[in-house]
């Protein structure tokens, strides 16, 4: 199977990726471009790409706080928001995603690209 980004054909600058049998769109930082697009084997490839090679539960309640926050409010929490909401330091949750919250965790919670966000 091949999961390496293919450009799209209508020059939008998002990428194409075969991943778990679907077609995603990503934008040129490996953001989700459309939220419904993710599923937990997207995100499972995802993360080990990044280098998570163990994906433990407390990736999954991080990635599935970020999930249900957004769906609820139509935005990312804020950083107080997560820890709180989660009960992980930002300490920790920096262990758990080196790459960082917005790199790390939203991205691969499928959340859009803050830049993109109005």
């Amino acid at each position: 199977m091949d999961t390496s980004p293919q450009p799209d054909q209508t020059n939008t600058g998002l990428h194409l990726r075969h991943i778990a049998g679907r077609e995603i769109a990503f934008d040129s930082e490996g953001f989700f471009n459309d939220f419904d697009d993710w599923s937990e084997e997207a995100f499972e490839v995802l993360a080990k790409e990044s280098g998570l090679t163990d994906i433990t539960e407390q990736h999954r309640k991080v990635v599935r706080f970020l999930r249900e926050f957004y769906a609820y409010h139509g935005r990312s929490p804020l950083n107080h928001q997560l820890r709180s909401g989660t009960g992980i330091s930002a300490l920790e949750m920096q262990r758990l995603f080196p790459e960082g919250i917005k790199m790390g965790a939203r991205r691969l919670a499928g959340l859009p690209n803050p830049k993109s966000c109005s």
